[in-house]
Order: C-alpha cells, then structure tokens, then sequence
C-alpha cells in the first residue's frame, strides 16, 4: 500500500497505472479519516468493484462553519492506515491544506507551521464549484451555510485528480450524494457515484465518526433516530402516503425523548431534495438531532412501489427457467434482461455497424429507444419502434450476443433501461450484476447457483445427439470455468453476489424445489404485497 501526500506523487503513480493498462478500474473512497465499519464497508465494496482502490483522508476545512468542530474533530493517520492496510487498499491520500489549496487565503500560526486552530480559508480566492441553491439551503443547509459548496468544491477536486470509474459514499449522509450526482450529472463528470448503505450499530444508531463523541448513556439514546424514522415507515406502509402522516409518526417518537433534541424531520424527493406532500415513487425520509453538543443525522428511503425480486448467478445456473417461473408464482412481471441484449446485437447487425468499434456502437445505442411491454400475456420488445420479439432469437444474435454485451456503452444504456422497466417494482429479473448494479435497493436478491461440474452436466443433457458428440464434458466444464472468470473479473458491472443477496446452490435442486425455495423467501420477507 502507497500512502502519498502531495498530487504530483498521486499522478505519478496512477499515470504508471494507466500506462500498464489504460481501461484500469480505478474506485475512489473520500473520507476525512477517524474511519470507522463504515467507511471499511465502502472500501470493501470499492475493493471488489476495482483493480485499484483510493482513500483519501483530508479534514476539509471548507465544510466547517466557524462554530463547529474543525479543530477538533478527530485525526489518527497512524490508525487509518493500519486499517486501509487490512482492506486492501492501494493508496491513501493524505495531503495537508497547503498542498490542496495552495496559499488561497491560507492563514498561518506565527511560526508559520498550519495548525487547524489558525487555519482560514478565504473561499473567495478559490473558484468555486456552486451546487444549486434549493439543493444545498434544505437539510442539513439551513443549520449549516455554506456546508455543501465546500464539500462540492473537495469532493470535485479529488474527482479531478484521481478520475476514478467510480466513488463510493455512504447513504448516511444522503443530501451530500445527491448533491455529488448533480454535479457530476451537470458537467458530464466520468464517474459513476456509489452509494452504500448505511451501517449501523446494534441499537440502530448509524456509524459517524462524530459517534465518539458520545457517552454509552448518549449512544443508546441516540438508537431514537433510527427508530423513529422506522416509526414513519410503519405508517407509510399502514396506507397513509402522505408527508403529514409519516413526519407525525417520526416527531411523535422524539418527544418520547427530551434528552435528544430533534433539529429537522424532513420528506424530500432523494434526487432533487424537493419537499414532498405525498410519496409517489420514493421519498428520503431524513432527521437531524442532537444530543448534548453532539449533532447526529439519520435517513432512510421510503418506496411507494410493488417489491422487485434480483436474481443472479453464473451461466448455467438454471436462472431463466427459475426466473420466469418465480414471476408466474408470485403474480410478478419478468423482466428478461437477456431479450435487451439481444435486441441491441440485432440492431447492431442490421444495421452494418462495425461488430469492433465501440465508439460506432455507443453512439448508435445512445440515439436508440427501447420499449418493453411487462404484461405476461402480450410480452413484446420494440428497439427504434420496430417489433424484434422473434427476431432476436435468431442463430445469427445468439453468436453474436456476448460479444456485444461486453461493450460498457451498452452495459450502461441497457441498465438505464432495466432501470425505468423496475420504476414502479413488481418484477422479477436475472442477469449477473441485477441486485448489486441495476437493482441494488431490490426487497430480495438471489444468488442461485452451481458447481461448474453440475452446470456443465446440465449443459451436455441440452445439446443435441450431433453436438454432444462434438462435445465432452471436460471441455465443457473447462469453458464454464473460463466464463466464470471473465464474467467475475470483467471491467464492468463483474459477476458477484451482493452482501445482502440469498445464495442458494442448486447441486441435487430441482427447478420446482429451486421455485419453492426463492417463493417461500418472498413471502417470509415481503408477505404477499
């Protein structure tokens, strides 16, 4: 592991990086250090997403206001590197204010050493990043001005340097990443923004470094705001969709509790933070309180939708037959990710694009419409309003699929698209990065799968008498094994089972035992909604 303090040494290594190998995944995490489980659960999600993974650890003294805890908020260097180290983490990023802001407005100690006592930064002397007024003065902004444009201005400067495919950021503090997104959004920044749940301690309280702070008495309470904004759940989920009637169960349950001090409860759409009156789609029910100088938040994101059911797994696993049956069982839709795929190779082909240049691809797929009709009884795919349904069955796509499917400017059209087909929920879909890259807030992710040598016996049992014996089943189990790599190690969206995915291995199952098993989990976890 590197650890580099000044950006002409971070460049140079992810230059030497990029020499190597020019597509090189690159995840970045940005933290201001003291880390904790949850800044480990981010890293380890970026570990598994990236060939090389960056922490940076910087105390931004832009998003402090003059009464709040810049001076002493905590800092163990010593600490964070030992436990980046036991991640797997490549590089950790530690600069000091000089190195990132240069001697903008900088303000020093009378030995001229910096000290975070004396540190001022005169923001006038920076070009500033200005995230949009209704996004950053809602919240956590009204108590805190000028909060956002400064971690708007860190976080678009650590983007610059690092150009990482992603970042990765916790939902706890949720108006921060959705104010990130429209950045990114806004200047076409390349760089998908992750966020992950939120970990929490056993009384519901979610990670914060700022949680130190508290004494075991204050942490206990401080399990209120989690219950509270569960409170409000409960009550959306009575029938009543209504802000008036979520936020009353959420303050009813603070007033249980003088000891912590409720600053804000809010309903606010999670793209935009707009205030809501009713939940159409999806709310983020967010809080903010304090305990004695302690300032804690807390969210959850509410859903006015029929649940969605994520199923992936290796090739051969049995998951189109069990998908599509599990639809049937539970009255869902199924949602056939595979047919997208193909109707993208189909329109490819018919219309003489070059099979190898990715830029003629991404930029036919780019000014492309699909529509997908859901109803089980008339399913039917269009792609630039001509009807493919049959077409893409053909010999012809079924050589090809796989190949186009690897191009990322289709991974990420056709995701979008699986992603407006999930907006109002009640589906069933399979793929290999469903529940951890199209629907990761699916209500129930599967990972079904089998041993390369079952799936390989499968395979031999569907092949025909004249391809059977072309075929033995050693090379079968050695093709399975090399797609298996590839699929797990590939640069986008690589095959692998969510941490809150089922897994259930399929060896000695039969497709009906299969169908019972992932049905009796629906209705344990969900009911029958």
């Amino acid at each position: 592991m590197r650890l580099f303090t000044t950006i002409a040494a971070l460049r140079c290594y992810l230059n030497s990086q990029k020499s190597v190998a020019s597509h090189v995944q690159i995840g970045l995490v940005p933290t201001m250090g003291s880390l904790h489980s949850g800044h480990l659960s981010l890293i380890q999600r970026a570990r598994e997403e990236n060939a090389i993974v960056v922490v940076s650890i910087f105390v931004n003294p832009l998003q402090f206001g003059p009464k709040e805890d810049f001076q002493d908020y905590p800092r163990n260097l010593e600490q964070d590197r030992l436990l980046c180290q036991e991640a797997g983490v490549d590089v950790i990023f530690a600069p000091s204010e000089l190195e990132m802001f240069g001697d903008s407005g900088i303000e020093t100690g009378n030995s001229g050493a910096q000290t975070p006592a004396v540190t001022l930064i005169d923001l006038s002397s920076l070009t500033q990043v200005v995230p949009p007024r209704a996004m950053t003065s809602v919240l956590c902004g009204k108590s805190r001005p000028g909060h956002f444009q400064g971690v708007a201005a860190i976080v678009t400067k650590l983007l610059s340097l690092v150009q990482p495919t992603k970042a990765y950021f916790g939902q706890k503090d949720a108006q921060q990443v959705a104010i990130i997104r429209k950045l990114v959004a806004d200047f076409n920044l390349p760089v998908e923004i992750i966020a992950c749940p939120i970990a929490r301690e056993a009384s519901g309280l979610a990670l914060s470094s700022r949680n130190q702070y508290l004494t075991p008495e204050q942490k206990q309470q401080a399990g209120l705001l989690y219950r509270a904004l569960q409170q409000g759940w409960k009550t959306f989920c009575g029938g009543d969709r209504t802000a008036e009637a979520t936020l009353a169960a959420v303050t009813a349950e603070f007033a249980l509790e003088p000891s912590v001090s409720l600053e804000y409860a809010e309903l606010v759409n999670p793209d935009t933070l707009a205030p809501l009156a009713v939940v159409e789609t999806a709310g983020l029910l967010a809080v903010a309180a304090s305990i004695g100088s302690t300032r804690l938040i807390d969210n959850i994101i509410i859903r006015n939708r029929r649940p969605i059911v994520a199923i992936d797994g290796p090739a051969g696993a049995g998951k189109s037959t069990v998908t599509r049956q599990v639809a049937q069982a539970l009255g869902l839709c199924y949602l056939d990710t595979g047919a997208m795929y193909r109707a993208v190779t189909w329109l490819v082909m018919t219309t003489n694009t070059p099979m190898g240049d990715e830029l003629a691809i991404a930029e036919l797929v780019n000014s492309s419409y699909l529509e997908y009709n859901l109803d089980p009884s008339s399913l039917t795919l269009k792609i630039n309003g001509e009807d493919v349904t049959e077409a893409i069955r053909s010999l012809e796509v079924t050589a090809r699929v796989s190949e186009i499917a690897a191009v990322p400017a289709v991974r990420q059209f056709l995701v979008k698209q699986q992603q407006l087909c999930g907006k109002a929920g009640g589906i069933v879909a399979e793929g290999r990065d469903i529940g951890t890259n199209v629907f990761p807030d699916a209500e129930l992710k599967i990972f079904l799968t089998a041993s390369v040598q079952e799936r390989s016996r499968r395979r031999l049992l569907q092949l025909n008498d004249t391809e059977r014996a072309k075929t033995s089943l050693e090379q079968l189990e050695r093709d399975i094994a090399l797609r298996d790599s590839k699929d797990s190690t590939r640069e986008v969206s690589p095959l692998r089972k969510a941490a809150d995915a089922v897994e259930i291995p399929t060896d000695g199952l039969s497709i009906a035992e299969a169908i019972d098993r992932i049905v009796g989990l629906y209705k344990e976890r969900i009911g029958n909604n």
